[in-house]
């Protein structure tokens, strides 16, 4: 058990500290814990665990805290407060994935990164489950999706776009449409895909469909395979276009709600309905005459 193992805080030279699992960041992210550091200071010490070098000094391999450590560097700051612990290197990846699952805004990209190690180091999904904490239906879960290839999945359910067990239940209807449709009807039945997640789950099929089941680039031959790093990047530039569909939907709205407040005002003034008769532009697309209807009467 973590909690047992023999640990005491020490200052460690930043430069004697070799990083695991190196993780890319959020700029501004990164920049918000450099100025809180600066601001107050550490609040809780980075853990490492020590290595010795092939010239006899002392090293140590960092297992949690890579954001307060660049922090660090990035104040200027030669040696860092560190909780320093005995472990081996499998016992460390797995800590460093549990901080990582543990903390309140983790990356989707990275924790399935890190079930996808855990998976390659040879453990199924029961034990994969007892050292994260994560639960086991979870876990199997994601596994399976992982086993198809069904990153884009992945990310939604991570994001929580897509409930878990409907990206199962359409990983499992094939690339069959009618299936798909059959699984999303019995997911809204049975209450999980109601709402916004209909939506969401809508549109992540649509790119599912279009851009295929990964969200990383297609590397051409003779290049390296695709990093975790790069999927984060890949991932980060998904949402911010993802956002920016969002802003562009909110102006449309208002601008509909306001043409439709104008077409109300409008359409009690029985003067101005004759002339629209007149010139025979008295209909309107159902979709706004719908929302224009007042006082019982359509024009």
């Amino acid at each position: 058990m973590r909690d047992s193992l023999p640990r005491e805080i020490r200052q460690i030279p930043l430069e004697r500290i070799d990083v695991l699992n190196p993780r890319e960041r959020n700029a501004k992210a990164f920049s918000d814990i450099v100025a809180n550091i600066k601001a107050i200071g550490l609040k809780k010490p980075i853990v490492v665990t020590p290595r010795p070098s092939d010239d006899g000094s002392d090293r140590y391999l960092l297992v949690c805290g890579e954001g307060r450590m660049k922090a660090f560097k990035a104040l200027g700051q030669a040696t860092i407060p560190a909780l320093v612990v005995e472990v081996d290197d499998e016992d460390a990846f797995i800590m460093s994935l549990t901080e990582n699952v543990a903390r309140r805004q983790w990356r989707p990209l990275e924790l399935l990164a890190g079930i996808e190690q855990l998976l390659a180091r040879g453990y199924n999904p029961r034990q994969i489950s007892v050292k994260t904490g994560l639960t086991f239906s979870y876990v199997q879960g994601i596994v399976s999706l992982i086993k198809g290839g069904e990153q884009r999945l992945l990310v939604a359910v991570e994001k929580g776009d897509v409930p878990l067990n409907a990206a199962l239940a359409i990983v499992g209807a094939g690339d069959d449409d009618k299936a798909v449709q059959a699984a999303l009807q019995e997911a809204y039945e049975a209450g999980t895909l109601r709402g916004r997640k209909l939506i969401d789950t809508r549109r992540v099929l649509e790119r599912r469909s279009k851009l295929g089941r990964s969200i990383a680039r297609r590397m051409p031959r003779g290049t390296s395979d695709v990093t975790t790093s790069s999927l984060v990047r890949t991932y980060q530039k998904e949402v911010e276009r993802q956002k920016a569909m969002v802003r562009k939907a909110t102006i449309a709205q208002q601008r509909l709600l306001f043409t439709v407040s104008a077409l109300q005002e409008l359409f009690k003034d029985d003067n101005f309905v004759n002339l629209l008769r007149a010139e025979g532009l008295d209909t309107l697309p159902r979709y706004l005459a719908e929302r224009v209807w007042t006082d019982g009467r359509r024009t």
